[in-house]
């Protein structure tokens, strides 16, 4: 390195005229182009350069360590800028984000303001009815105390002759049907009254639980940024109302004095000095209601900057209360985030554990499963071993079937232990091959029943 080094100084100095006449362009036409050519016309005298250079190590030894720090600190500059434009850019996400929760939240708000003045005429509306079913209460009632008198009535002239018995038995009939027909609807008013009463109970209930329910934080919240942001808006209208007012008195008391002005005639016989002073004072008042124009805007728009600075306010204040918010939910969703990352561990492990234990009863039913077939094989080649000593056996009591037939009776005996020997064999064949429709299920065992009861049960069989 520290020849490389000398060599780009030796370089350097060899062409130090031609550099020191070139601007930038034309040096790196020159480092391109010229510079080598003329470096390998006499390389020698280049490496002797090289070698006569002189400088201070330890100035260059600082100067590198001055330029890896000066590197070092603008890197972290730029990993600082980079996660300074992340923060901000999320930042700005998080506030968009809350401004559309706050507007969510502010339309539920007027959502539930709008149910409520719904209920509220509803239950007007059930009031209403209500008195209205009073009043045709009142009247059903008068109704039947006026059919009561006619029965009474009625009762008194069963007194007088026979020959008005007839038509009092009608009007008697016609009554008591009008006041079945009176009872009926008084019973149907007084089930629709109660209906009504148990209707308006539950409203009333329902109105006091929304009443004494205390909204969520976040609700409370803008119910009091509302608040504020209403409190503001009418001091700002006061405002301009009393820079609307004084506006207009300022422009009355303009119109008052044109109409003043030109309601005094110029008298010929005023000298020429008091024209002169009323002139004067005539711009002067003029000048003086401008003046005070202009202070009516001045006022105007320092109350616009107000309010302007106040909206501010208001809007910094919110975006607070929605970061605040925002973090405090940030907070929570991170604990829940830890927690469910905890409850994921657990459940790797317990998967990691069910794994094991299930690759161990594989392994554990494949060696069942050879035991069995192995067994299986053992069972039947013992089968056909029997299978061929009893046709040996069959052939030998055939030929001592004949035999003895040829004998005679003499030898009975000898065949029924042949033939009791014969029942024993085929037993044992019988028995042999009995556990074969067991090895299946050993093969094969049921998810329902566990391996190890079958596999017991049918080796204490076999």
């Amino acid at each position: 390195m520290e020849m490389i080094f000398r060599i780009a100084i030796a370089i350097l100095q060899f062409c130090k005229e031609d550099i020191l006449q070139l601007d930038m362009e034309g040096m790196l036409k020159y480092f391109q182009k010229e510079m080598p050519s003329k470096c390998e016309t006499d390389p020698d005298y280049l490496i002797n350069l090289a070698l006569q250079v002189k400088y201070n190590s330890k100035k260059v030894k600082k100067l590198e360590k001055e330029y890896t720090a000066l590197k070092a600190r603008e890197h972290e500059e730029m990993v600082e800028l980079r996660r300074l434009r992340t923060e901000n850019r999320l930042l700005r996400q998080r506030i968009e984000h809350l401004e559309q929760e706050s507007s969510s939240l502010a339309d539920r708000l007027i959502q539930g303001q709008v149910v409520r003045a719904q209920e509220a005429e509803d239950n007007y509306i059930i009031k209403r009815e209500l008195a209205a079913l009073k009043q045709q209460e009142l009247t059903v009632q008068q109704e039947l105390e006026k059919a009561q008198n006619q029965i009474k009535e009625l009762h008194e002239a069963q007194t007088q002759p026979s020959s008005l018995d007839s038509q009092a038995e009608d009007l008697l009939k016609s009554l008591q049907g009008e006041l079945v027909a009176v009872k009926l609807r008084e019973a149907e008013g007084q089930e629709t009254m109660r209906g009504l009463r148990l209707r308006i109970q539950e409203l009333e209930e329902e109105n006091k639980r929304l009443r004494e329910t205390t909204p969520d934080d976040s609700v409370a919240n803008l119910q009091e940024e509302l608040i504020a942001v209403k409190l503001r808006e009418a001091e700002a209208n006061l405002s301009t109302k009393e820079l609307r007012q004084k506006v207009l008195d300022l422009q009355a008391m303009w119109e008052k004095h044109l109409a003043e002005k030109e309601s005094q005639p110029e008298n010929q016989s005023t000298p020429s000095r008091w024209r002169g002073d009323k002139a004067q004072v005539g711009q002067l008042q003029e000048e003086l209601m401008t003046v005070r124009l202009r202070e009516a805007d001045a006022m105007a728009e320092l109350k616009e900057l107000r309010l302007r600075v106040m909206e501010l306010e208001t809007q910094n204040q919110v975006s607070l209360n929605q970061i605040r918010r925002q973090a405090e939910e940030i907070a929570k969703y991170k604990q829940l985030s830890d927690s469910v990352v905890s409850k994921e561990r657990e459940l790797h492990s317990l998967v990691q554990e069910e794994a094991r234990k299930l690759s161990d009863m594989e392994s554990k039913m494949k060696e069942e499963r050879m035991n069995a077939r192995i067994r299986e094989v053992e069972h039947t080649q013992t089968i056909a071993e029997m299978k061929q000593k009893i046709s040996s056996l069959e052939i030998k009591n055939q030929e001592l079937l004949t035999a003895g037939q040829l004998r005679g009776s003499t030898e009975s005996e000898e065949v029924k232990e042949l033939q009791d020997k014969m029942s024993d064999l085929k037993a044992e064949k019988f028995r042999l091959e009995l556990p074969s429709p067991i090895l299946p299920s050993l093969l094969h065992p049921s998810p329902l029943t566990p391996m190890g009861w079958d596999s017991g049960l049918g080796l204490e069989r076999l």
